[in-house]
């Protein structure tokens, strides 16, 4: 396929092959994800030695720009900011490092098939205005509804910044162990706080969110099916659970965590595509002195007899050399591949193996030569409207849909009519696509692993589940399916092949409350350490979970720094 990236200008020649070779490094980093980018660019400004191995051609991970069809840049997998922590935008100075964020407003459009349609986004007063189209009970509940997620981030925002206060692993001095306790209860103290100040009815009302399903969290607050569908979307997306499943309220909350300019829950693109993230993190990174190597895929990790990591085997047969090397892969693909077999404690490859990297998610890329006109807004010109400038939910009119959406895909068939979330960034950013023609993305649920009806290797049976989308785009948008010039589909299998994402799961593993905080990615090691010395986890499978949020890769770095500071 032709291709063109735009991530990075990073070497990869044999020269830059002989320069990873010919030194001990302080730090290596498997991963040019945005994680192990960010946690490369915290130990090179600390002054250490810090090399970066990216498997593919191109920096990014998830968070890249391709051009995949000529003129046309793709955000392929990840496709909107908002999560990136703010710390990591301010310290790392990513604006001066070409990061611009375009704010969407409206940010979200939900067109019904009976003539309707729903915008919401920052305007108070438009909220206010069509939600009451629907009810006026619910558009005098929704602000009440937005503050009280506001001040769960609050209380929330943190535990995102910190590691998690993990008991002490293997042995420890007495020096160690009393710091340790007295960090531990520095960090609960702290959380007390909060919760008193939170006050007791919003802290009952924090636990019901991250216990209960979803649609028990909406139905609560709501009675209009197309406002508590809108704001489901939110809750299922990356998942394979459904709208009632248990914990499923926190990834709600999970996606209104973050922020554009200070704005809370304002999702935005990225100029340039999602690659200019990465690109701006491996500038801060490549200006503090960061070596950033791609196709450079490492095959296993180098461990001595002592049981320390002693640096990496690339797949060429190079090693590389470093006494702490930090892993952006995923926990299965660190944890079971990458580590030589009999190093790891049983019961831990045990935990490892069996967690949840369970996808029902498929993105398809599309290069467009006129936007779609949705019936409900009856616009007769061409130009792009609110309807178009966020996130545009398709197949989502009621909960009850998304629900028989991920049954289908609980018997073991793609979601009869998928749950589509579509984006349209080339209506803000120019800089993506010819003039007068579009790039969309289609962040799609439900469809398995393993079809049972079929192959995702099978390029007839790829074909017949992007036509069943654009089909069902056609009955809000007449004529959508004609307007597509060229598309590119990644499938669960896709997403882990290319990508590295075990199972095709976006967050590196689920973001159930079993799979979160001091269980991430399983007990007894949710600080980034592993039981390898030297070894440290800086991706999404590390808490605080997936998104591009920068989070695991900063705080691991930090973590990394002390120990470094300590020996």
């Amino acid at each position: 396929m032709w291709r063109r990236s735009f991530s990075s200008s990073s070497s990869s020649s044999a020269t830059a092959t002989s320069a990873l070779r010919d030194k001990k490094w302080d730090a290596l980093v498997i991963g040019g994800g945005h994680n192990g980018l960010t946690s490369a660019a915290y130990l090179a400004r600390a002054g250490l030695s810090v090399a970066v191995l990216e498997r593919r051609h191109v920096i990014g991970g998830a968070a890249v720009t391709e051009e995949l069809i000529p003129g046309f840049k793709f955000s392929r997998c990840s496709y909107l900011q908002s999560l990136l922590r703010p710390a990591i935008i301010r310290e790392l100075e990513l604006r001066r490092h070409g990061l611009k964020l375009l704010k969407r407003s409206p940010s979200s459009f939900t067109p019904c098939l009976d003539g309707r349609y729903l915008l919401l986004g920052p305007d108070k007063d438009l909220n206010h205005s069509e939600i009451s189209k629907f009810s006026k009970q619910d558009a005098d509940a929704y602000p009440r509804y937005e503050n009280q997620l506001e001040n769960f981030c609050k209380f929330m925002d943190p535990l995102l910044d910190s590691a998690p206060p993990e008991s002490l692993q293997g042995v420890s001095s007495f020096k160690d162990r009393f710091k340790n306790g007295i960090q531990k209860s520095s960090f609960w103290a702290h959380c007390l706080r909060q919760a008193i100040a939170l006050g007791q009815k919003d802290m009952v009302d924090f636990m019901d969110l991250l216990l209960s399903p979803a649609s028990k969290v909406l139905n609560n607050w709501f009675e209009t099916d197309v406002l508590k569908a809108t704001l489901a979307t939110d809750a299922v997306i990356g998942t394979t659970g459904t709208v009632h499943t248990p914990g499923s309220g926190y990834v709600l909350l999970h996606h209104v965590m973050g922020e554009t300019d200070g704005d809370r829950g304002i999702w935005s693109y990225v100029e340039g595509g999602m690659g200019s993230v990465s690109l701006a993190i491996s500038n801060a990174a490549k200006e503090a002195g960061a070596h950033i190597v791609t196709s450079a895929e490492v095959s296993q990790l180098l461990v001595e007899d002592s049981g320390a990591v002693n640096g990496v085997l690339l797949a060429d047969g190079t090693p590389v050399r470093s006494s702490v090397v930090l892993s952006n892969a995923t926990p299965y693909k660190t944890y079971m591949d990458l580590v030589p077999r009999d190093v790891l404690p049983d019961d831990f490859i045990r935990a490892i193996k069996y967690s949840d990297y369970g996808s029902a998610t498929t993105k398809i890329n599309l290069a467009v030569d006129k936007l779609p006109q949705f019936q409900c807004c009856k616009i007769g010109h061409p130009d792009a409207g609110p309807q178009h400038v966020g996130t545009i939910h398709i197949g989502s009119e009621s909960m009850e849909e998304i629900h028989s959406a991920c049954q289908d895909s609980v018997n073991g068939i793609p979601s009869r009519r998928p749950v589509i979330e579509m984006t349209i960034p080339s209506v803000l950013d120019k800089t993506i696509s010819p003039p007068d023609k579009h790039v969309i993305n289609l962040f799609i649920q439900y469809t398995p692993y393993n079809p049972s009806d079929g192959s995702w290797g099978d390029p007839a049976y790829r074909e017949s589940f992007a036509q069943k989308c654009f089909a069902l785009i056609d009955e809000y948008a007449p004529a959508f399916s004609s307007s597509v010039i060229g598309y590119d589909m990644l499938t669960p299998p896709d997403l882990e092949r290319e990508i590295g994402l075990t199972g095709g799961n976006i967050f590196h593993g689920a973001m159930g409350l079993d799979s979160l905080f001091l269980m991430r990615p399983v007990k007894g090691w949710s600080n980034y350490r592993t039981p390898l010395t030297g070894l440290y986890l800086c991706g999404s499978g590390a808490h605080p979970g997936g998104g591009v949020m920068g989070a695991p890769g900063r705080n691991a770095a930090q973590l990394v720094l002390q120990d470094v500071n300590k020996s």
